[in-house]
């Protein structure tokens, strides 16, 4: 008898999947899409109810004809591309291009790349589903209107090159309105008074003859300082009291991004990348090749009962029976689809030290974060005891607060969680040992001025966050859209920020203008929505394309007309080239800044863009400025190298050390969070913000 042929997207999950049923079937690999609109035109027929026109993709000729071979000696075909609208999309797209009947039960669909998994999904094949067909399609046409259409007109009106797609535009907008409120920001000063009292306890103040206050002016703190001469601090009240914190659910894409972002360090498109070879399987050495995660492209946090199940028994075995919790809660969100579970371990007893040497640095760091969050999930939650002293000096209010660990729960698996620390710096044996209408001395009380902060430039993770909230694009596309924003030059890295440039202000600026709904983040979640509605059978795909274009090309025909040319010129600096003598202007790459020649292409010259920190070199009194490593670290050096060649890795701050004078340097780290630090050898001054603590 013929083998079955399986037919994926990618080798690696045909290679796990042809090891994992023992060469019962034969595994083909599609190599992604094979088929799509054609580059070179629209494609799209507006007046034939938006028909698509497919073609072949270049490249994939010599693949087709392989799979038409393997097909016609096959004892039966399967599609088994990933079980979503796009992996659901490939699959009928090669049912066209293999003469197969899509009504035929040829689709199967599996959640992890295991040998049971596999095993249920050959027993249950379903004919492929055609409202997920037509909700990508008209995803797909909705996207190539926009950007076909519109694309040029940026061209011909603003600089070649340029693009505006329907969901990266809106997230384009959300950053540059990040950046104007960051430029319109008005920083405003405070302080905060603070008292180092005997036995221990550190208070700070909060307000005076029982009112909640706040020092916005240098003259109260001043007449504070003055009542506080000589008073004694009396406790008034001890309160203590018990807080539980859950443990977070387990993984869903934009939550894994935004965490693997924090901890790891691991840009969107890494996360992404390593957990797709997590998920398609990899050599485990005598348990041969297998899947260790689930599917990656979720926004359920939904878990199987049959995971919950393997996870009570890991941690009744490893922790006891009291670590055990019920399962974290599941927030959907309106919109989530909830088709898929969250992303977690094919099996917990996979533990990530019994994976040490079978990984990559880094698939083991991903597997990792991913294991412990799932165990965590199912865990019991943490609990701390908090103190709360309240003392009064005189008419003045001021507190001591702290809390300590009375049981770690899922913190031993998902930390890091304080172990007996107090939070505001008082050590816990003080707060234990205080006593009501006890009398202290104050031993130092210190001033410190703040400013305030304006917003955050988002990062990877936080934009990821913002764009789930508002319902744009959906777990598959959100690396996409990073990129594109970056490659178009729309918006480049700072640290690990995004910045928008001068381009992206002027093309968000015309589409306002003139296309205020595809820069609307609302429009754009509701055309989510009716995507979803037209998965769900409840519109029609061509129905939603109409509604959209027709007033879309109407706006675009007023705007052809109206909108002059608006050429963004480079911005020039005082760098001559060191070839024709031409002032370098600064140019945008994916990898952010970069200086060139304005003669380009006759003159090639280009240079690293040198952004200065705003401080100067404590040797040579230089500007500081961004440099990066030969492995792409960011660091900070002087503008003088190679004459001067003084570099710190911390970000400098422009403030003074008040017992040297050298600038100080940002730093962080997880007991103390943000504290600024003396930039000169041998000097340990330190600088704390508000709620955070000298350890």
């Amino acid at each position: 008898m013929p083998r079955p042929l399986i037919i994926v997207e990618s080798p690696a999950k045909a290679k796990t999947i042809q090891k994992l049923l023992r060469g019962k079937v034969k595994v083909e690999a599609s190599m992604g899409h094979v088929r799509d609109l054609p580059r070179s035109q629209l494609g799209v027929d507006e007046g034939d109810g938006f028909a698509p026109k497919y073609v072949t993709i270049r490249g994939k000729g010599e693949t087709l004809k392989r799979l038409r071979e393997q097909a016609r000696k096959a004892g039966g075909v399967y599609l088994a591309t990933d079980p979503d609208r796009e992996g659901e999309a490939i699959s009928w797209h090669l049912a066209q291009a293999l003469g197969l009947d899509e009504d035929d039960p040829i689709r199967i669909e599996f959640h992890e790349v295991t040998r049971e998994a596999l095993q249920r999904a050959l027993k249950n094949p379903r004919p492929i589903d055609d409202q997920l067909v037509e909700a990508q399609q008209a995803r797909r046409i909705l996207d190539r209107l926009v950007g076909y259409k519109l694309s040029p007109l940026l061209w011909r009106k603003v600089r070649r090159g340029l693009s505006a797609g329907r969901v990266q535009s809106a997230a384009l907008r959300m950053i540059c309105d990040r950046e104007e409120a960051i430029r319109a920001f008005r920083p405003e000063h405070y302080w905060t008074v603070t008292a180092w009292l005997e036995d221990g306890l550190l208070a700070r103040y909060w307000g005076s003859e029982g009112r909640r206050l706040a020092l916005r002016r240098q003259e109260e703190v001043d007449r504070l300082l003055a009542d506080l001469q000589g008073v004694d601090f009396e406790i008034q009240e001890i309160r203590k009291s018990r807080r539980q914190r859950r443990a977070p659910a387990a993984f869903t894409t934009s939550t894994l991004q935004q965490d693997a972002y924090r901890r790891l360090g691991f840009p969107v498109r890494k996360t992404m990348r390593v957990a797709q070879q997590l998920y398609e399987g990899l050599d485990l050495g005598d348990e041969g090749t297998v899947g260790l995660i689930t599917y990656i492209r979720t926004d359920s946090a939904r878990v199987a009962a049959s995971a919950r199940e393997q996870a009570v028994a890991y941690l009744e075995r490893r922790f006891g029976a009291r670590w055990v919790g019920e399962p974290a809660p599941v927030r959907q969100r309106p919109g989530t689809q909830g088709a898929h579970e969250a992303i977690r371990p094919t099996r917990v007893d996979r533990d990530p030290d019994a994976m040490t040497g079978l990984l990559n640095a880094e698939q083991a760091k991903l597997y990792r974060l991913i294991w412990d969050r799932f165990v965590a999930s199912q865990m019991a939650p943490t609990e701390t005891e908090l103190t709360v002293v309240q003392l009064a000096a005189g008419q003045h209010v001021f507190r001591a607060s702290g809390s300590v660990v009375v049981f770690e729960g899922f913190a031993a698996v998902y930390g890091p969680e304080a172990r007996g620390v107090a939070e505001e710096g008082s050590r816990p044996e003080a707060l234990a040992g205080a006593q009501g209408g006890r009398r202290l001395r104050a031993e130092q009380i210190k001033e410190q001025k703040h400013t305030t902060q304006p917003p955050p430039r988002y990062t990877e993770a936080s934009l990821v966050k913002a764009l789930e909230e508002n319902g744009i694009g959906r777990p598959s596309t959100y690396a996409p859209i990073i990129e594109t924003v970056l490659q178009r030059g729309y918006v480049v890295r700072e640290e690990r920020s995004l910045a928008p440039t001068d381009v992206g202000f002027r093309v968000v600026a015309l589409l306002k203008e003139y296309f205020p709904d595809i820069v609307d983040p609302g429009f754009t979640a509701g055309l989510e929505s009716q995507l979803d509605a037209v998965e769900e059978g409840r519109q029609g795909w061509q129905e939603l394309l109409g509604e959209f274009y027709v007033p879309f090309r109407s706006t675009l025909e007023r705007a052809e007309q109206e909108i002059g040319g608006m050429e963004i010129p480079d911005e020039v600096t005082d760098v001559p080239c060191e070839r024709c003598g031409r002032p370098l202007v600064v140019k945008y790459s994916r990898y952010g800044r970069f200086l060139g020649c304005p003669g380009f292409p006759e003159c090639r010259t280009t240079k690293p863009y040198l952004e200065a920190v705003g401080v100067r070199c404590p040797r040579c009194g230089k500007d500081m400025v961004v440099r990066r490593s030969r492995k792409g670290r960011r660091f900070y050096g002087c503008s003088g190298y190679p004459e001067c060649d003084f570099v710190t890795w911390q970000r400098p701050v422009d403030r003074e050390c008040a017992e040297c004078g050298a600038f100080l340097v940002e730093m962080r780290n997880r007991a103390a969070g943000l504290y600024y630090a003396c930039s000169r050898e041998g000097c340990d001054y330190r600088e704390f913000t508000p709620g955070e603590q000298e350890q």
